[in-house]
């Protein structure tokens, strides 16, 4: 069992979840994640490993209230414990020194930029930060960015905080006038965001780095579900990933993928609100 030491709102229906992990933690690089169930029936989910600190034998993850699954999650308390987290999986962050590196987060894809964000400070690059959302309160994360980043610019499509637009605006902003110029963009979030990033950054030929979020079971190359078209060849984001080149990536594909279990993950998560009584969880701000 993995017990849970602390919980804390980000935002309306997001929730950083501290989890007693020590083998996982001891391992964990930027860029992996953990497959992870509620209880030894529940369905298996991926979820990025926002922090692990090695001293306390834990990790932090970011849960956003979406599905059925997400909202068990969020609905446990401190004490209580899950009953699986397998990882670290994926491949880790290629870290390396290349001078100036713009990185994006947009919405909870915040959690997977932030441990990036600190091993490419850690390896001598300047780190520019662009974080995303609708607005001003579901900007998360920001204070720790700054702490690890050399500047970070928040963006909110309502204007309510920060640039007002969507993040490939500021991208766009930023290269044009930094100094010295970006020579590489990671970019984490929705699969629409991800596309215009690696868009945004086509013309340049600037390498674009992007975490993607197919539907995933295993975490371990069996089951197929997140096969990923990447420059033409079928690839597991699990295990080949989940970090590809953004102008490689067959965006169209992933997103139809998605959504394709769209009707199934709408139906359990009302019986799940009617069963377990998730209500006081989802209006939570």
């Amino acid at each position: 069992m993995f017990t849970i030491l602390e919980k804390k709102q980000l935002a309306p229906k997001v929730f950083w979840i501290t989890v007693k992990a020590p083998r996982i933690a001891k391992k964990h690089k930027p860029g992996q994640f953990v497959i992870l169930r509620v209880h030894d029936r529940g369905e298996r989910i991926p979820l990025t490993i926002a922090m692990a600190d090695r001293q306390s034998g834990t990790i932090a993850i970011i849960v956003q209230v979406a599905g059925a699954t997400s909202a068990q999650i969020a609905a446990l308390e401190v004490g209580q414990a899950l009953s699986d987290v397998a990882g670290p999986l994926g491949k880790p962050t290629e870290i390396e020194n290349v001078g100036h590196v713009a990185v994006i987060g947009g919405g909870v894809g915040t959690a997977v930029i932030y441990p990036q964000v600190c091993g490419l400070k850690e390896a001598g690059n300047k780190v520019s930060v662009i974080i995303g959302g609708r607005t001003k309160e579901l900007v998360i994360l920001e204070d720790l960015l700054a702490k690890a980043a050399d500047c970070v610019y928040p963006c909110t499509d309502d204007g309510s905080y920060g640039y007002k637009g969507l993040v490939t605006g500021k991208l766009a902003e930023l290269m044009a006038q930094a100094d010295p110029p970006i020579q590489a963009v990671y970019a984490a979030g929705p699969v629409p965001m991800m596309k215009a990033v690696a868009e945004a950054t086509r013309p340049s030929g600037t390498r674009t780095i992007v975490s993607l979020n197919p539907i995933m079971v295993d975490g371990t190359g069996m089951c197929g579900g997140c096969r990923v078209t990447v420059g033409g060849k079928s690839l597991f984001a699990c295990v080949d990933g989940p970090e590809f080149d953004g102008h490689e990536v067959d965006f169209q594909e992933l997103w139809d993928r998605l959504g394709t279990y769209k009707p199934f993950e709408k139906e359990a998560f009302e019986r799940a609100k009617h069963r377990c009584k998730l209500d006081d969880v989802l209006e939570k701000k």
